[in-house]
Parts: C-alpha cells; sequence; structure tokens
C-alpha cells in the first residue's frame, strides 16, 4: 500500500507531491496521463506566471521546470503515460499504461489533481454548418506553440476568456490577423492586464453582449454573423455584423475534470462543478483530497499551486496523524451576487491560526466590502476597490472569528458602496 497517490502531474499534482514529500511522507507516487510532468503549463509559453510564487516573471515551461526540479531533489514516484480509469471509495486506483499494464494501487491518501478542460461547441449549441476550422483556444494554442502548425489567417475568438486574450495575441503575432473578439457577457472574463496587453495594445476590438448567432462555410469556415445580445441572452434584430474568417477560436468556459471524483462517489458542488471540500482541501471521502483546477477553475497557477501545497500538507498529516479531529462544522455559502465560495465547509479543529476562502463575483462591483456574516451577525469584514468575475478573490479568516460564529453557516456578501 503506498502512502500518497497523486493523479495529475500538472501544477497542481507537483506542488502537492513536493509539499507531501518536505512534510515527511516517503512514499508518494505521481499518476500523468502524458508523456511530460507540467500540465497545460507546456503549452503556455506566454509570461505572466511566477509573479506571486517566485516574484518574478516566467513563462508556463518555465514555472512547470522550477516544481519538476524541485521534485528531482525528493524521491517521489511517476509513472507517465500512465491512465486513471477508476478511483474507489476504498481508495483503490485503477490505472493503465503500456510499461505496467493494468495497475491497481492501494493507497492510505489519494490527492485529485485532474485540471480542467475547454467547453466546446457542442456544448454551448452556437448554429451553423460545421465546417473545419472551429478549434477551442486550447487546442489551437497547442497547436501552434507545441505542434508547430498555423491554425488560420483570418480570426474571429468567441469568448474573452484569459486563454482566448492569449491566443488573440499569440496568433497576431503568428502574422494572422484577429478581426475581433466576442463576448456574450456584459463583462470580459479575463484578467485585465490581459485585456490590455493581447487585445489594447494590437488594437484587436473587443464585443460585449455579442455572440456569433451563424457560422457558414462548406469544407472550411468562411463568414461568422455577430449579432448584440439582449438581456435576455437573444440576438437583437438588425444588429447582425458579417465577419470573413477562415478561423474561429472559442474561449467559452472552463470544465473541472471530475469524472473520476464524481465515480469515486464524491460529494459535488454543482456551483463550482468540482468536489465539496473542507478546509484542508479534504473531499467526502476522508483521505481524498482535491485541489487546483478540478476543484475550482483558477486564473492565477500561483493560487493553484498554494492550495495545492495545503491539500499535500493535509494528505501528510491524514497519513501520520489520522484523521481530522471531530469538533463544530461551519457550512460556508455564497451570497446572491457570489458564483460560490471554497471550501463549502470548515472543521474549526481544523483551523490552527486562520483559512483561506476564496470566491468569485457574477457581476463587476466597484468600491465594496465583503461581509462575512454568520446569522445576522457580521463576525468579518474586507474591503475591495473592485471585484471582478475574471479575478478570483482570498480573504483569510482567522479562527478567532470564526469560533465566534452564533450559528453552524457563514455567508460571504458583496455591499457595493
Amino acid at each position: 500500500m503506498i502512502d500518497l497517490v497523486i493523479i495529475g502531474g500538472g501544477p497542481a499534482g507537483l506542488a502537492a507531491a513536493c509539499k507531501a514529500w518536505e512534510s515527511g511522507l516517503r512514499d508518494i507516487l505521481i499518476l500523468e496521463r502524458d508523456k511530460e510532468l507540467g500540465g497545460i503549463l507546456n503549452q503556455c509559453i506566454h509570461n505572466g506566471f511566477g509573479l506571486h510564487r517566485f516574484g518574478e516573471q516566467l513563462t508556463g515551461p518555465e514555472y512547470a521546470g522550477r516544481f519538476i526540479d524541485m521534485l528531482k531533489d525528493t524521491g517521489v514516484k511517476v509513472q507517465l503515460d500512465t491512465m486513471v480509469l477508476e478511483v474507489t471509495p476504498d481508495k483503490k486506483v485503477h490505472c493503465v499504461s503500456k510499461e505496467y499494464g493494468y495497475q491497481i494501487i492501494e493507497a492510505k491518501s489519494i490527492v485529485l489533481g485532474m485540471g480542467c478542460r475547454e467547453r466546446t461547441r457542442g456544448a454551448i449549441g452556437t448554429p451553423g454548418t460545421r465546417p473545419a476550422g472551429v478549434y477551442t483556444a486550447g487546442a489551437a494554442q497547442r497547436y501552434v506553440n507545441m505542434e508547430g502548425y498555423m491554425v488560420g489567417k483570418r480570426v474571429l475568438i468567441l469568448g474573452s476568456g484569459d486563454i482566448g486574450l492569449i491566443m488573440a495575441r499569440r496568433m497576431t503575432l503568428e502574422g494572422a490577423k484577429v478581426l475581433a473578439c466576442v463576448e456574450v457577457m456584459p463583462y470580459s472574463g479575463g484578467l485585465t492586464r490581459n485585456i490590455v496587453q493581447c487585445l489594447n495594445d494590437f488594437d484587436i476590438p473587443l464585443y460585449l453582449s455579442h455572440t456569433i448567432v451563424d457560422i457558414q462555410g462548406k469544407d472550411r469556415v468562411e463568414k461568422a454573423i455577430v449579432a448584440q445580445i439582449g438581456p435576455d441572452r437573444k440576438p437583437i434584430p438588425g444588429t447582425e455584423m458579417e465577419f470573413d474568417v477562415d478561423t474561429i477560436l472559442l474561449s467559452v468556459g472552463l470544465i473541472p475534470e471530475n469524472e473520476l471524483t464524481k465515480q469515486a462517489g464524491i460529494e459535488m458542488d454543482p456551483r463550482t462543478k468540482g468536489a465539496v471540500v473542507y478546509e484542508n482541501m479534504e473531499t467526502s471521502i476522508p483521505g481524498v483530497f482535491a485541489c487546483g483546477n478540478v476543484v475550482q477553475v483558477h486564473d492565477l497557477v500561483d493560487f493553484v499551486s498554494g492550495e495545492s501545497e495545503l491539500a499535500g500538507v493535509a494528505a501528510a498529516n491524514y497519513v501520520q496523524k489520522g484523521p481530522v479531529a471531530p469538533g463544530r462544522v461551519l457550512n460556508v455559502k455564497p451570497g446572491a451576487d457570489l458564483g460560490y465560495t471554497l471550501p463549502q465547509r470548515i472543521r474549526l479543529e481544523g483551523v490552527e491560526k486562520s483559512t483561506n476562502v476564496s470566491f468569485r463575483v457574477r457581476r463587476i462591483c466597484g468600491k465594496s466590502t465583503i461581509l462575512v456574516k454568520s446569522g445576522d451577525t457580521v463576525i468579518a469584514r474586507f474591503k475591495r476597490d473592485r471585484l471582478a468575475p475574471g479575478e478570483m478573490e482570498h480573504i483569510a479568516l482567522p479562527r478567532v472569528l470564526l469560533d465566534r460564529a452564533p450559528v453552524d453557516e457563514v455567508t460571504i456578501e458583496i455591499e457595493e458602496a
């Protein structure tokens, strides 16, 4: 039986493994389906990674390389080119690889770090013909950055998530003409710095409250029809614009890769599409932890690393010291302006000094106060100059404040000035 099995060798799995080793575990195995460690970072050749973590701007491969180098200084075992097929509630991991064949690995603890995948055209139901030239932004990023293929010359991007914004710049630098970025919401889904550096710096227009209402083309995309949409999300007649394009990139959201999680019978949160977790990233199955984009979609990999290190320490503690002692549990709920809160539950016995709560707002808010309420009692306040859906927020709740909660429920609300 192995002390800790980590599923996924991307930024989440690497950080969890390094921290678990640092915490004293010596029997750790990473299972990674790709042929190399690093996950999605390997195709993210732009900079901007590592500012919080390392205090400098790194590319995705450089950021992954830092953790891979840290891993080399440990005795953590790695199996590459290994597909995990099933995780059972009694912590058995079924996996298959060319080298080892079919394996059933028994684990004392498991960290789920499978990351996320992109929504496709089918998931959003865009009308029109089905020609070649329609890619998810991440697929195009891999083709251009890793495989050396240019996916198109005249490009329209649907969605303003960070990958789409970054690919607008990347395609422009490779010689393509990016005609516009089209966003269905009245605000961008990406970081402000990416809007400035990837669109504004290259004079690429961003059409908010617009969407593609028709894709035309026989063998390859020839035209995209874009229209403005109203508050009911329906196209407004007479606002149509026609773009002559050979390529459409979709940056329409990410979905946590949670098939294994659901199969294991772990409790899921419909808001995050990830597992319900406690303050130490433990799921509803004791000894099974989830971290990174598989539990909530992050905007910065630095935060993925921090969250995953928390899971790595918790897994080590579980193996070495046993489960968190029973005691009072607070349920954390999002207010009306929040999409979700994470963790969803806080065990007070698991909080030494403070615990971090992260969330995203549903709309852009100006100067605001984040209120932490238990019943009708406000137990904490945090000031912010601005809140945006594209940027994850974090607050640290001290144990002393949580102890004062009059009821076993905490709600995070936004009070805009």
